[in-house]
């Protein structure tokens, strides 16, 4: 039906027959259209209903989770689980609350826990196998105790667990395959265990017998491959290398094949016997094997098993007496030194020095003192505690409260050890085998040129500091120390009046100048504080050279110099040992001194008779026999030269006897070096005259 203009409703179009009959007729398209919109718009306002009605649904299920939602965080007393999405096509993936339908069902459950071995397959690479086992799970209690022998001592392996997993390529099996083969063979063995062995060999067998048949014929034939390096290195085993020094015993813990920009390489984490200036301990250092081609001889690798040393028996003998002396050299002792040493540069690589003398051997000091890196060491393990129980026990010293280490633990003690060396005034890193007593010059006060008077109240006032003084001041450890002041012209014997004193006592001398301790206040008394530390730790005696910036009086116009001073009269206050102070300027010393120094002798100019006694010292001392007679002796005694002059002209005549292949020092080496040294700015008028 449609609608005329005046909006009533219009009779259906019909076209009259000739009998009269009506026949309807379509509507035309307009009116259709029409009524097709109206139809739509209807529709339109139904769902946009629906959707009102949908969204306050929503609204309210909201609201009602945001009502949940409210309660305090971590209140709900029950566990939700949520579930890892798959992958999209971007490789991304987020966890949602859906359980995922494709699991499978767990492969290890209450029924595969009574099974003696589980075995975890992978598809293989190898083209002689389909199938080869990713890792082993050992749940036989049997099996477990047979283990517990057979890899005992194997790093990393504790049997007493529940599960025993083992993962390929089966190192603990491979280095072990003799003990276990051997413990198959016992007549004492329980069936189940028989059987239960049986079934761990044959899959063993079958999993790693072709790597046992290669690590077999490389021992044979003394080589190895890269690939199959890891089979000699067994955890637990000592191992040689020449490690920062002379060939070495460590115990190995780990290997590992890893890569850096230079390539594959195998790294051992291996373990020595070290001392950190209080204790001893384990120290851990990493040695690398870098790739190779093809095989190659077991002994020629850097690092190698000591079972395949040639000479293991006598090289067990020589690392356990040099062990010997690591552990004699705990603490600090006074030695002498002569070779090779290593000291580091300022990005820390070591530098080798060759250097002789009289050194202090003190670990301890060292890593308080030095700008070095420090030593730092691990506990004992449990292996470990429990040999040196033993040890201690069948020595019979558990009671003295002393450790003493093991003749293992001796082979594996470090080749080096620190300290300070008094001559070059360096914190240095020692060989131990080329530390040696102190050769003591006992004649060094007797060939001391001074008044015998003066030797004897020098030598007084020394041994009766080291024999303790009981003497003390008002305020306790104030003014205990022994002071002396040598005051005089270069090379009359101040310094050497120190070093015989150091000679005759048996005690170090640290010998330090104005240079060593700075210019600053401050680097002033942490220098001082710092020497007088290690000097009083060491008993030794303390000589401080050439003084003078000390001793200076003080003024009002440098206040920083005054502040110098001032520190150096309160250390001398409280210091407790013997301090020699050598001057060449005593006319200007502080007031404030005159009342610290105990001692105080003015060395005058050489006379003809000291300068002979000094000219027949040095001669008696040459490598080379001396054939200058007593007569020019006593005409080079007239030489108005100093004991350093007299030295130094000795020493570079012997050098040109040597030169010239001859036998004696003559009188005819000592004047050429004498032409030569007339020849130098401020050379004495006498040693031109003469010559």
């Amino acid at each position: 039906m449609t609608a005329n203009a005046d909006g009533k409703a219009a009779e259906p179009l019909a076209i009259r027959t000739t009998n009269g009959d009506a026949v309807p007729v379509e509507a035309p398209a307009a009116a259709t259209a029409l009524e097709t919109k109206a139809e739509d718009t209807e529709e339109k306002e139904e769902s946009n209903e629906e959707a009102k009605a949908a969204d306050n649904d929503d609204k309210k299920d909201e609201e009602e989770k945001e009502k949940k939602s409210l309660e305090p965080a971590g209140s709900v007393s029950s566990v939700k689980n949520i579930y890892r999405s798959p992958k999209d096509d971007d490789g991304n993936w987020t966890w949602v609350d859906k359980y995922p339908e494709d699991v499978e069902e767990a492969a290890e459950n209450e029924e595969t826990e009574t099974f003696a071995v589980l075995v975890r397959n992978v598809k293989s690479n190898d083209s002689r196998k389909k199938l080869e086992a990713h890792s082993i799970i050992v749940q036989s209690p049997w099996l477990k105790k047979a283990l517990g022998e057979v890899l005992e001592d194997y790093p990393g392996v504790a049997c007493e667990l529940k599960r025993l997993e083992f993962e390929a390529p089966f190192k603990p099996f491979v280095h072990r395959w003799h003990e276990l083969v051997k413990y198959r063979e016992r007549t004492d063995l329980e069936d189940k265990t028989k059987e239960h062995l049986a079934l761990l060999h044959d899959i063993l067998k079958y999993e790693i017998g072709d790597s046992i048949k290669a690590f077999e014929d490389y021992v044979r034939n003394g080589v190895i491959s890269f690939q199959h390096l890891w089979m000699i290195f067994q955890p637990g085993q000592a191992v040689v290398c020449p490690y920062k020094g002379p060939l070495s015993a460590f115990e190995l813990a780990e290997t590992e094949y890893m890569r850096n920009n230079c390539g594959q390489f195998l790294q051992l984490k291996c373990e020595c016997v070290d001392y950190s200036g209080k204790n001893f301990g384990r120290a851990q250092e990493s040695i690398n094997i870098t790739e190779f081609i093809g095989t190659k001889k077991i002994t020629g690798l850097n690092v190698y098993p000591l079972v395949f040393h040639e000479g293991k028996d006598e090289l067990v003998e020589k690392l356990t007496k040099r062990g010997e002396i690591f552990e004699s050299l705990a603490g600090h002792h006074y030695k002498s030194y002569l070779g090779k040493a290593i000291t580091w540069d300022r990005e820390g690589n070591e530098v080798p020095i060759d250097i002789s003398g009289r050194i202090i051997v003190d670990i301890d000091s060292f890593n308080r003192f030095s700008p070095y890196h420090m030593r730092f060491i691990n506990e004992w393990n449990a292996k470990d505690l429990e040999r040196l129980s033993k040890y201690q026990e069948a020595k019979g010293l558990n009671d003295k409260g002393e450790l003493k280490l093991t003749p293992y633990h001796h082979l594996l003690a470090r080749s080096r050890t620190r300290g300070y060396s008094l001559k070059l005034k360096k914190w240095l890193d020692f060989y131990v085998e080329q530390v040696d007593e102190v050769a003591w010059n006992t004649n060094a006060f007797d060939k001391l040129v001074l008044p015998a008077d003066q030797k004897e109240l020098i030598l007084a006032f020394s041994e009766s500091q080291l024999e303790g003084s009981n003497f003390d001041d008002v305020i306790s450890g104030k003014g205990k120390g022994i002071i002396c002041l040598l005051s005089g012209p270069p090379g009359v014997g101040k310094t050497l009046t120190a070093e015989a004193v150091a000679e005759n006592l048996k005690k170090p001398l640290h010998a330090i100048g104005s240079g060593d301790l700075g210019s600053d206040p401050w680097e002033v008394e942490r220098g001082l504080s710092s020497i007088l530390e290690l000097v009083s730790r060491w008993n030794a005696i303390l000589l401080l050279d050439e003084c003078d910036v000390f001793l200076e009086a003080r003024s009002s116009h440098d206040l920083e110099r005054n502040k110098v001073v001032s520190i150096f009269l309160r250390t001398l206050e409280y210091y407790e040992g013997i301090m020699f102070m050598t001057t060449n300027r005593v006319d200007n010393i502080d007031a404030a001194f005159q009342s610290r120094i105990h001692v105080s002798l003015e060395y005058p100019d050489l006379t003809s008779a000291s300068r002979r006694q000094i000219w027949t010292n040095f001669l008696r001392g040459t490598t080379i026999k001396s054939g200058v007679t007593d007569a020019e002796i006593e005409q080079l005694s007239e030489l108005k030269l100093n004991g350093r002059q007299i030295k130094n002209i000795l020493k570079t005549a012997q050098l040109l006897a040597a030169r010239k292949k001859s036998p004696v020092l003559d009188r005819k080496f000592i004047d050429t070096v004498l032409a030569i040294e007339k020849k130098r700015p401020g050379a004495p008028s006498t040693l031109t005259h003469y010559l």
